[in-house]
């Protein structure tokens, strides 16, 4: 009887124990993603949307953006200050962010009980994913997103896997809290994934988790930090709601409508990682050992099935690459375990197509911006301030620049800092919501298509011919409070 009480006391907890991280192999892929990230920094001009953040953080801080929350315009702004005009400075946040991403690809195979192959796999998976390489080094929000998605799949499985063992730790809860808050205060779409992850708890558990005072104490966590922005929000009738039609009106364009991103909710995983991200779906739903993490799967397909009906972004499920992929090499390493193989060093092959795509894709990261037919943010806000200067004194004291979109306000913006201009506005996206020139304003430098415009003034015409064309408009029809609701657009 006493033998079988201390076998009992000894025996180990169920469930799999931690393998050793492989720390040499994984965090030297990591850092030569950051390696690389850091030098293509250096190269090209803005992105459309990182040169958004940084006007809007830098002349227009606020608790929140009409779309998006306050973090990424803040710290682009940051940043700046840090080191004006250092292109690498500014986004050494958005490489960090990446980097760092590599090594929770393999925390979370580790998570699982992956072995240092496992490990060295899903960071593999993580650095040749082709949108991080894309956006890997840009101050957006969806570069710092797929991170705290990452961490925030990390806290789960972390916390699934003690309480598998009998040991949970729910201040794991707290700190997943803690993430949500932040997440919330970087991209919204976070909202969307606490959504499936509860639809997908209470379809397959473990829905103890939500019987945790610590999982609620998180929540109230996470509210908190979010309040400023959702207050925000709230104040300006949720405008942040608007965008998902706007989103799906530009879905053609950008990713070939509902089709295109279906293909794509996948393949920016890379040649390994969407491969690895299909076996990690089955082994998630197939094998028994995965069964207490099965709702990761329920949830990436939740969430796939939702962002392909909308016509959502193609990137929206970047952040659940991780969790799914490491799933699915654990299984692989289940079977190798089961029965080794002499070709196992062919696993690497989809790695060295993944590596070839991703050369070819930091290289496009340097030319999306003249893609989409802008100069860069130094030559349009040149271009526009010979304009200004042209004008005489008189008319430049009443005069206020004008972007037809929230790229080139912002590229113009961004670029007063070397060139001679006035305050700059745009009816645009958050520019819309930074409000319109003052009363003394009777004349407007039009940056860009000037249609919107032309009925709210007495004379329109051009005064620079350029890929991005200028145009003055003068005597103003009507009062500003009346022209601006009429131009403002989502």
């Amino acid at each position: 009887m006493e033998s079988a009480v201390l076998a009992a006391r000894t025996r180990p907890p169920a469930g799999p124990w931690l393998r050793p991280l492989a720390k040499w192999p994984v965090f030297t892929i990591a850092g030569l993603v950051a390696v690389v990230h850091v030098v293509m920094s250096a190269l090209g001009d803005f992105w459309i949307d990182e040169v958004y953040m940084l006007a809007a953080g830098k002349y227009h801080p606020d608790w929140g953006y009409v779309d998006q929350p306050p973090i990424a315009p803040l710290l682009a702004a940051a940043m700046d200050w840090i080191a004006p005009g250092s292109m690498v400075v500014l986004r050494l946040p958005a490489v960090l962010a990446t980097a760092a991403g590599v090594v929770m690809f393999a925390l979370l195979a580790r998570e699982f009980g992956g072995d240092r192959r496992a490990q060295v796999l899903a960071a593999g998976a993580g650095a040749t994913g082709m949108w991080a390489a894309l956006v890997g080094h840009w101050v957006t929000p969806y570069t710092f997103e797929p991170l705290q998605w990452l961490v925030l799949s990390w806290l789960l499985v972390r916390w699934v896997r003690l309480r598998e063992q009998g040991a949970a730790d729910d201040r794991l809860l707290l700190v997943f809290g803690l993430v949500l808050g932040i997440a919330l205060q970087t991209k919204f779409q976070v909202g969307i994934l606490c959504v499936a992850l509860l639809i997908s708890v209470l379809l397959v558990g473990p829905r103890d988790i939500l019987r945790r005072p610590m999982f609620w104490g998180g929540v109230g966590i996470a509210l908190l930090i979010a309040a400023p922005t959702l207050l925000w929000q709230a104040f300006n009738g949720w405008p942040q709601l608007q965008m998902g039609a706007i989103v799906a009106d530009e879905s053609p364009m950008l990713s070939g409508g509902r089709s295109g991103t279906a293909v794509s909710l996948v393949l920016f995983a890379g040649v390994a990682g969407g491969a690895l991200f299909l076996i990690g779906l089955w082994k998630l739903f197939r094998s028994a050992e995965l069964r207490p993490y099965r709702f990761f799967a329920v949830t990436s397909l939740l969430l796939y099935g939702f962002f392909v009906a909308t016509a959502a972004r193609p990137y929206y499920l970047l952040g659940m690459y991780g969790v799914v992929i490491a799933a699915g090499l654990l299984g692989l390493q289940r079977r190798r375990e089961a029965k080794p193989s002499r070709w196992g060093w062919t696993a690497w092959f989809p790695y060295l197509a993944s590596v070839a795509l991703v050369s070819q894709t930091l290289w496009l990261s340097t030319t999306m911006t003249s893609m989409f037919g802008m100069p860069s943010a130094d030559v349009l806000a040149r271009d526009t301030s010979i304009a200004f200067t042209a004008l005489p004194p008189q008319q430049q004291e009443r005069t206020a620049v004008i972007g037809d979109s929230y790229i080139s306000a912002a590229m113009v913006e961004v670029g007063r800092a070397k060139y001679d201009l006035p305050e700059v506005y745009s009816p645009h996206r958050g520019y819309g919501y930074f409000g319109p020139p003052g009363d003394q304003v009777d004349s407007v430098l039009l940056v860009g298509d000037v249609e919107d415009a032309r009925e709210h003034f007495a004379e329109v015409r051009q005064v620079h011919d350029g890929a991005v064309p200028i145009w003055l408009c003068t005597g103003r029809i009507g009062a500003w409070d009346q022209i601006w609701p009429q131009l403002k657009s989502l």
